[in-house]
This record gives structure tokens, C-alpha cells and sequence, in this order.
């Protein structure tokens, strides 16, 4: 009896299929970046500078002073310092949202980048990690800028600035990991305003960025302890005020999640728009 060989096609779920070949790809966004740091770093700094020059100053000067519950009791801080420590969070989102939507939406759509990497012996997969990576560390290279300013400022002196970094690093990561999904779905570039408009502007207002989330009713407050920019708040605000975090590794383990969760996900719908 003759049997018939039947070729089977990957599940786009598949677990990801990665190799070291996603540096090259990494390197290459980096050299092109390069020849418009300056130009992209203004535009990166320059919105979260003046919401904490127009707030922090301006709207600081009627507030005054904000008290936050920490584990040694009320603390009175700042209000500038309040928001600069939540801003910074947001600015990493949007950075690493930016790029992860507009700028890798042109190389994969419009440019047909990815398509002329992929002649090359490197996977859909190794693509779509270094743009995730990519978008987190030009995140990095954009909340570098603004803490640089917040420490010019005399806003903050805590030492334990310096762990913000990581911090600050994953935060890109896990929103370029989000935003990905919505590349994958996107025809064009009016679809990202979706995102920004039904998910990161209400996060904005949620996550404790200008104002304690003890404001907010009890069941907004408990939906609210489940986003991402939330508990990246939670890991960053303590550290400008020279304080430890508290629950670290839960705040930790939530970011992880989404990033997780976020990149399969985007990797499988980018799988399953390329196979088309």
C-alpha cells in the first residue's frame, strides 16, 4: 500500500522559535536610530517635560504636598516629586509604545523591512523579538534623558535612583510587548489611536501617575491594582522618594506576565498575518 506524506504547517501558537539572529536586526535599528538620536530623543522628552513643568510647578504650587501610606507611616512628598515618579513610568510606556505601533508598523508594512531581513537566514520570530527588545531599550535611552533632567531639576537626590533603570527597562519592554499585538492587527496607522485612546490614556488616569489611587471608588481602585502601569508606578515612586517598594516581586511578577503573555500573542498573530 502507498502512503502519502502530508505536510503539516506549524501552529501560529507554537512556542517561539528564537536564536541568537536577533541581534543583527537589534544592531540594524540601532545604526539607523543613530542618525537621528538627537531629533528623536527631543521629540521622545519633550511632551513628559512640559506635563511635569505645566503640573509639577504649576499645579504643584496649589497642591503642595501629597500624603502617601508607606510601611514607616504617612509620608508628606512633594507633588512635583510625586508626579515625576509616576511621569517617568508613563514616558517609558509611551516611548516603547511609539516605536512598537508606528516605527515597526513602517519597517514590517510599508517598508517591507522585515520581509528583506527574512531573505535572510533569520526567522519571523528573531524579528519580532529584537523590535520588542528594540522598543524597550530606546524606552531606556528615552527615560535616561528625562531622569538626567529630574536630577538638574534637584527633584529627587535618592541613590536608589539607579535601580529605577532595570525597572524602567522592563516597563518598556512589557508596552512594546502590548503594543506589538496591535501591529500585528493593524492596516494602517490610524488604528494604533484605538490603543492609545481606549487603553493607554485611561491607564494614564488610573495608575496613580497624577493623583493617589486612593481617590479613586473601590472597584475602579481593584481593576486598577491590575495594570501594568500601576504596578510599575508601585516599583518606581519608592525609589525616587529613597524608600524600598513594597510586594516587589508581585509588582514584579505582574509586568512579567503581560510581557509574556503579550509577546506569544503578538508573535502568533504576526505568525498568522505573515502566512496569509
Amino acid at each position: 500500500m502507498k502512503t502519502t506524506a502530508v505536510a503539516t504547517t506549524p501552529s501560529h501558537w507554537a512556542a517561539p522559535r528564537l536564536s541568537g539572529r536577533w541581534w543583527p536586526v537589534f544592531l540594524r535599528n540601532l545604526l539607523v536610530w543613530k542618525k537621528l538620536a538627537i531629533p528623536s530623543l527631543v521629540g521622545n522628552i519633550a511632551e513628559p517635560l512640559m506635563w511635569l513643568v505645566a503640573f509639577g510647578y504649576g499645579m504643584g504650587a496649589l497642591v503642595g504636598q501629597i500624603t502617601l501610606s508607606t510601611p514607616q507611616g504617612e509620608v508628606a512628598v512633594p507633588y512635583i516629586l510625586f508626579l515625576a515618579s509616576g511621569s517617568i513610568c508613563m514616558s517609558a510606556m509611551n516611548a516603547a509604545s511609539f516605536e512598537a505601533l508606528y516605527s515597526a508598523f513602517s519597517r514590517m508594512h510599508v517598508q517591507k523591512t522585515w520581509d528583506s531581513i527574512m531573505n535572510a537566514p533569520v526567522s519571523l520570530d528573531d524579528v519580532v523579538l529584537a523590535e520588542m527588545l528594540w522598543a524597550g531599550f530606546k524606552a531606556l535611552f528615552s527615560v535616561t534623558a528625562i531622569m538626567g533632567v529630574m536630577l538638574a531639576l534637584g527633584i529627587s537626590h535618592s541613590p536608589k535612583l539607579l535601580l529605577a533603570w532595570p525597572v524602567l527597562l522592563g516597563v518598556g519592554i512589557t508596552f512594546s510587548c502590548i503594543a506589538l499585538v496591535f501591529n500585528a492587527l493593524a492596516q494602517g496607522y490610524d488604528f494604533f489611536t484605538y490603543y492609545f485612546t481606549l487603553f493607554l490614556t485611561p491607564m494614564m488616569f488610573l495608575s496613580g501617575v497624577f493623583f493617589p489611587r486612593e481617590q479613586l471608588p473601590g472597584v475602579v481602585r481593584a481593576i486598577s491594582d491590575w495594570l501594568p502601569l500601576t504596578n510599575a508606578v508601585e516599583l518606581v515612586r519608592p525609589l525616587f522618594m529613597d524608600q524600598w517598594p513594597e510586594h516587589i516581586w508581585l509588582h514584579a511578577a505582574v509586568l512579567l506576565v503581560y510581557a509574556l503573555a503579550a509577546f506569544w500573542l503578538a508573535l502568533a498573530l504576526t505568525r498568522k498575518r505573515f502566512a496569509r
